[in-house]
């Protein structure tokens, strides 16, 4: 099997830089690479396996002869560009959300549904960073008891957000200690010592975008009935790397028997992906220390649901910069190399 011709899109912010890191951790094999960016940083020099490379500024004649590209740009730019790549016979694997719930885009998390990657036209996307880390826990408990019934929060780091957003935790957090004002531009309220019940846009039915990403995507990479009931509230705080998430579901069950935490510990310790820390007793659960920079989602406090007849609760924190984007778009380009899918 031939090697591909491997291009970066989005290579200087902090999910193309982790992209970056995690190719050369990983061991892709690729027969050639490229770094793309936009005008304002091409011409910069970045180093990738001990040799020095040059950020081209991406344009549609950069994608010739590219089989496959990892981008992570932002929308508007994926939009332009994903139909000059289709178009010169390359994949994309998406990072942003312009083509999450498009029909035709299969919504990829591996480990989870790699066999949708057999459906992409050109288009692979990368599921929301929440999402992603909830699916590695979700799945293999969703094969075994079927998901009845889903109530999700999230606790998101602002790495989330972008570098400018982890600066003003800082700089805000900074001021604040020094009993100075400041002036927060990329959160509606001020982000140190606080915790804002919203990401993104608020849509017409009260839940934000991000919530509804959860909901929507969790679905779709299940697989799962439209009317299945999922709810999600998103919210920020101040930490910089990092996603908690509180889970708790409720689920059909086998012949008719109930759901024990044990059932669920001994799935899970066993689970793709996944590292159970559940030792109450000697205060074992995982926080995002534990998660920032490694690769598994952390999984803990599982118990049972009080409210649910067979539900299960359980903690769950990943490094979103990690398997929330890079990590995972990766994984994908391996898959697709793996299975000859270029």
């Amino acid at each position: 099997m031939r090697k591909p011709n491997i291009a970066i899109l989005g290579a200087t912010g902090v999910v193309g830089r982790e992209i970056t890191k995690i190719t050369e951790e990983l061991g892709v094999e690729f027969e050639s690479i490229k770094f793309l960016s936009s005008a304002k940083s091409a011409g910069t020099k970045l180093t990738f396996k001990g040799k020095e490379y040059t950020l081209e500024e991406a344009t549609p004649e950069s994608f010739d002869g590219i089989d496959i590209v990892m981008a992570s740009a932002g929308g508007s730019t994926s939009q332009k560009f994903a139909p000059e790549i289709v178009k010169r016979g390359g994949l994309i694997i998406d990072n942003s959300s312009a083509f999450r719930m498009d029909k035709d885009v299969p919504l990829v998390i591996a480990g989870v549904n790699d066999e949708d990657l057999r459906l992409h036209k050109g288009i692979i996307a990368n599921p929301n960073c929440s999402t992603s880390q909830l699916m590695l826990a979700l799945e293999p408990l969703n094969k075994k008891f079927g998901i009845k019934r889903l109530i999700v929060s999230t606790y998101q780091a602002v790495s989330g957000a972008g570098l400018a957003a982890i600066n003003e935790l800082r700089e805000d957090t900074e001021a604040n200690l020094k009993g100075e004002k400041y002036e927060n531009k990329c959160f509606k309220k001020p982000i140190s010592f606080n915790v804002i019940p919203q990401i993104d846009v608020f849509c017409e039915n009260g839940y934000t975008k991000e919530e509804m990403k959860v909901v929507n995507e969790t679905k779709k990479i299940l697989h799962l009935a439209e009317d299945t009931p999922i709810s999600c509230t998103a919210a920020r705080v101040p930490v910089f790397n990092g996603h908690s998430e509180a889970v708790d579901v409720e689920f059909e069950g086998v012949n008719g028997k109930e759901v024990t935490p044990e059932e669920v510990r001994e799935i899970l310790s066993n689970a793709y992906g996944i590292k159970v820390i559940d030792d109450i007793d000697n205060f074992g659960y995982p926080t995002t220390r534990d998660a920032s920079g490694v690769d598994p989602v952390f999984v803990g406090r599982i118990r049972k649901n009080l409210a649910f007849d067979n539900g299960i609760s359980f903690w769950c924190v990943a490094d979103n910069l990690r398997i929330g984007a890079a990590l995972n778009t990766v994984r994908i380009c391996k898959k697709v190399i793996e299975m000859g899918l270029f």
